[in-house]
């Protein structure tokens, strides 16, 4: 008799004649049989989740690759989607709405914050379908189911990457000069990139049986934009705010990101519209949530795929 473990070993032993009277789980201790896509230990499911970041690696990549096949313009869609969003904001924030009073540099102040939030929302949005979208590919193989939220969540970070090259060419044209600060932005994006990483996880915990979140998300999302600074600034707008509001907008999460790469990439930014402690509460959010959304997903890890 044998049975497949979850990392594809086969635990052989020898088939009873008799049960005997003893239950199943006595026959499995004597003759060495384990579950079927048993849980692993938290260690040794970090560890067999490293011996396959080649196959995240390549997921990644593959969906990227295969996101735009069905449009004419393909992978510039990456480039496009945020930069018609910006534009949309523009138009009714900052033209009929006039939300950039009190702004310097507001094109800069907006696209940054447009494409760092996109980035964050895609990686909600594909980690919600991450293990509902995925259930052939989860029955039919053994791998830990981490891999895939985590695969998802590195397909918005290349779509970021490229789409970066666009927004360092806004801030130029928009008058900023390329400074020591600018390098502020890549331990930006580590955090943010770990705390979407735990974010998604815990969507595709959420949505793994929650089949209607995918269809709440959005709304929930343009909620949490509009209270993240995307189209305004949060200094600005929230100077007469009760003390409670003021503390509640500074620990945003998508708020502290979006004020990390603005005050990086756009000299007018200054470090006095930033809340206070911002390095220490952006690292904090990617601890909290990198590391407790990753317990919470795994703590799930055999009903993934279960009917």
């Amino acid at each position: 008799m044998s049975e497949t473990t979850h990392d594809g070993a086969v635990a052989v032993g020898r088939v009873p004649a008799a049960a005997g009277g003893r239950t199943p789980s006595q026959l499995a201790a004597e003759y060495g049989l384990t579950v079927s896509g048993a849980r692993p230990g938290l260690v040794e499911y970090v560890r067999q989740l490293w011996n396959r970041r080649h196959f995240i690696s390549a997921f990644a990549r593959a969906r990227a690759s295969a996101q735009y096949t069905q449009a004419r313009l393909g992978q510039l869609w990456q480039v496009l989607t945020p930069l018609l969003n910006a534009a949309v904001y523009y138009f009714i924030f900052g033209l009929l709405l006039g939300t950039d009073r009190g702004v310097d540099n507001y094109i800069a102040f907006l696209v940054t914050g447009v494409f760092i939030f996109t980035f964050t929302q895609s990686s909600v949005l594909s980690g919600v379908r991450a293990i509902a979208g995925n259930l052939g590919l989860i029955r039919a193989l053994h791998f830990p189911r981490a891999s895939l939220p985590i695969a998802f969540t590195l397909v918005q970070l290349q779509q970021l990457l490229m789409s970066m090259l666009v927004l360092l060419s806004i801030v130029l044209m928009t008058g900023e000069v390329p400074g020591p600060s600018w390098l502020l932005a890549v331990p930006a994006l580590v955090l943010q990139s770990v705390f979407n990483a735990g974010l998604a996880l815990v969507m595709a915990r959420l949505g793994s049986k929650m089949t209607d979140l995918a269809q709440l998300m959005p709304f929930i999302l343009r909620t949490w934009m509009y209270a993240s600074g995307v189209m305004y600034s949060i200094s600005h707008f929230a100077a007469s705010a009760p003390t409670a509001v003021k503390v509640l907008l500074d620990l945003n999460p998508a708020a502290v990101y979006i004020d990390l790469m603005r005050f990086a990439l756009i000299d007018s930014f200054t470090s006095a519209q930033l809340p206070p402690h911002v390095w220490a509460i952006a690292l904090g959010w990617a601890l909290v949530m990198g590391v407790g959304g990753f317990v919470y997903f795994w703590k799930a890890e055999e009903r993934y795929g279960r009917g």
